[in-house]
């Protein structure tokens, strides 16, 4: 069991491997016998608090009755927040003053999977440290609390309304999104309501897509992984911006009125242009290994220090700490604000690009459009055991690849951290390098 966390949190099918009712039972006491050692303050009239949240999956359901079980029978308090984004209950962590946070969610993957991401009390993700050492007490012998000492679990009406009034208070008081018309894509998971409330309440008018919920939906054909749907209604209803979010909403795309597709390199070059020349940016912007490397270039030529993480953007959270860094994000969409949200926040991000487009008095296509990708590739090969990477032949056969790509193009190999699959990555201005080094690449994995 030691290792059991990946690159956000426990995730799985639901029904096998970590995601059975009977192990996150297991997890839940592991979790709270780690928080409630290293604080030894509470008593019996202050038990200590531990938030839980999920998004509209149908196991969503099961898991959260597991986790109160567990928690409950250790004698902490649970607050059950009902669907909510990741980033709401990361801020209501911290805001309830609990001493521990959990997500229900496998984010941009379908509904057959589902996955626990922890939030400390200080709102954030946990440190790779502290993951290891609840994997490590799963393995042991947990003391359950006397009867008298059991937890009680307490449903949250309001922490909707609570987290929408957090994430207006992010958006400029002197603004308002009165003059946009907005497609809002939310993927029939964890925003459905957070997101077209936030919008309407800031003055825009919102064109809702993909929020009908039925537990089996979530991700299928809509939000950020599949944007075709928001493409079309953003031309149907001929609105000023598209923004699609994911199953948890920590991550996010936009879409200019013509349909054009920008990511989130185009939303961190946006706020990173921004924040340097108000002179806001601190410590180097930091991206992931898949950073288009145009993107790169354009903050060199800006006089703009940037770095690349793993990905993951706990990852980028960790550089972002060891440098005073207050940006940073991935292509995919997560962008991170520390000193805003304390987790990657799809809306929030949206909100700030939402300012700076009001501010411009221009149209999307104009105002996303700072520089011109580099094509690349991405391909996924599943059913490889990642072991295989560690492979001295395997090792040279990529290395003589690399060799033959030389300064054409950049090669990035690497497991996936949620998904059992190897990702394989190819950046080049020629289109042909690119199919060239992907088919080489994948067959050294046939």
């Amino acid at each position: 069991m030691i290792g059991i966390f990946g690159t956000d949190g426990v995730r799985s099918r639901i029904n096998t491997g970590p995601m059975r009712a009977e192990y996150i039972v297991r997890l839940a006491l592991a979790a709270g016998e780690y928080f409630i050692s290293k604080n030894n303050s509470f008593n019996k009239s202050s038990k200590p608090i531990v938030v839980i949240g999920k998004d509209t999956r149908l196991s969503g359901y099961m898991l959260e009755a597991a986790l109160v079980s567990g928690f409950t029978s250790i004698g902490m308090d649970c607050r059950l927040l009902g669907p909510i984004p990741t980033a709401g209950v990361a801020y209501l962590t911290h805001s309830l003053r609990a001493e521990l946070g959990v997500m229900i969610s496998a984010s941009h993957n379908p509904h057959f999977d589902n996955g626990i991401k922890l939030f400390g009390p200080d709102g954030f993700k946990l440190d790779d440290d502290i993951e290891l050492q609840i994997s490590n007490l799963l393995q042991g012998s947990i003391s359950l609390a006397e009867p008298a000492l059991l937890g009680r679990a307490k449903r949250m009406v309001d922490s909707v309304a609570r987290y929408v009034e957090f994430s207006k208070g992010k958006f400029s008081p002197k603004l308002s999104l009165n003059s946009l018309k907005i497609v809002l894509d939310c993927a029939n998971g964890a925003a459905y309501k957070t997101g077209p409330n936030t919008l309407r309440e800031l003055g825009a008018t919102v064109i809702p897509i993909s929020v009908e919920p039925n537990g089996l939906n979530i991700n299928a054909s809509c939000g950020a992984t599949e944007p075709e749907n928001l493409v079309n209604a953003v031309k149907v209803h001929s609105a000023d911006i598209g923004i699609s979010l994911d199953g948890d909403a920590d991550r996010v795309i936009l879409c200019d009125e013509k349909g054009v597709i920008h990511d989130g390199d185009t939303l961190l070059a946006i706020l990173a242009l921004d924040m340097h020349y108000n002179g806001t940016l601190t410590g180097p912007v930091v991206g992931t290994v898949m950073t288009n490397l145009a993107l790169e270039r354009l903050f060199d030529s800006h006089k703009i220090a940037f770095k690349r993480a793993s990905v993951g953007d706990r990852y980028i959270l960790e550089k972002l700490k060891q440098d005073g860094g207050n940006l940073g994000g991935e292509p995919s969409g997560h962008i991170l604000l520390p000193e805003i949200t304390r987790c990657g926040d799809g809306l929030i991000a949206a909100l700030k690009i939402l300012e700076l487009l009001v501010l411009s008095q221009k149209p999307a296509s104009e105002f996303l459009h700072l520089f011109t990708p580099i094509p690349q590739k991405l391909v996924n090969l599943p059913n490889v055991d990642k072991a295989v990477l560690k492979s001295d032949i395997v090792k040279t056969q990529i290395q003589d690849i690399e060799k033959r790509l030389a300064d054409k193009g950049r090669l990035l190999i690497r497991p996936s951290g949620t998904e059992p699959v190897i990702r394989v990555m190819v950046e080049a201005e020629n289109a042909k390098v690119i199919e060239k080094t992907i088919d080489e690449v994948c067959r050294v994995f046939t």
